[in-house]
């Protein structure tokens, strides 16, 4: 399975790239625009994201406002919602503040920073995911 982090935090991208690495091939952006472009991409040549982890707080495109785009480039290639990617956000926001900024809630699972390891293995147990 392939997998996109999009985190604009280098400690960030190293931890999840390490959590996620066991669930299969992960690549790693800094910034929501990258993250679409490269969603977009691999929409593109039928090799598509089966994972998307994506931080709420970055620069350039927050982590809603990606996901939205993500959803809308899966529409435009035809992605039934079956096939379509599981996205994972993250945030070291409450629910009250991430409430107020979210501009597209399709997503599958959110996690709150810091995460714990045992956690996030349980959290991706609850969305099919095992590890390979």
């Amino acid at each position: 399975m392939k997998i996109l982090i999009a985190d604009d935090d280098y400690a960030n991208q190293k931890f999840m790239k390490k959590l996620f690495s066991y669930y299969g091939e992960v690549a790693v952006v800094g910034d929501g625009i990258t993250a679409v472009e490269v969603f977009a991409q691999r929409l593109k040549a039928g090799e598509p994201y089966g994972v998307v982890c994506l931080d709420v707080m970055m620069t350039k495109l927050d982590g809603y406002k990606t996901l939205e785009a993500i959803r809308e480039a899966e529409q435009k290639y035809g992605i039934s919602m079956r096939q379509r990617a599981k996205i994972v956000m993250l945030s070291a926001l409450d629910e009250d503040v991430r409430g107020s900024l979210c501009v597209c809630d399709d997503y599958d699972l959110y996690l709150r920073k810091p995460v714990a390891v045992e956690e996030f293995e349980r959290q991706m147990r609850k969305i099919g995911l095992e590890k390979q």
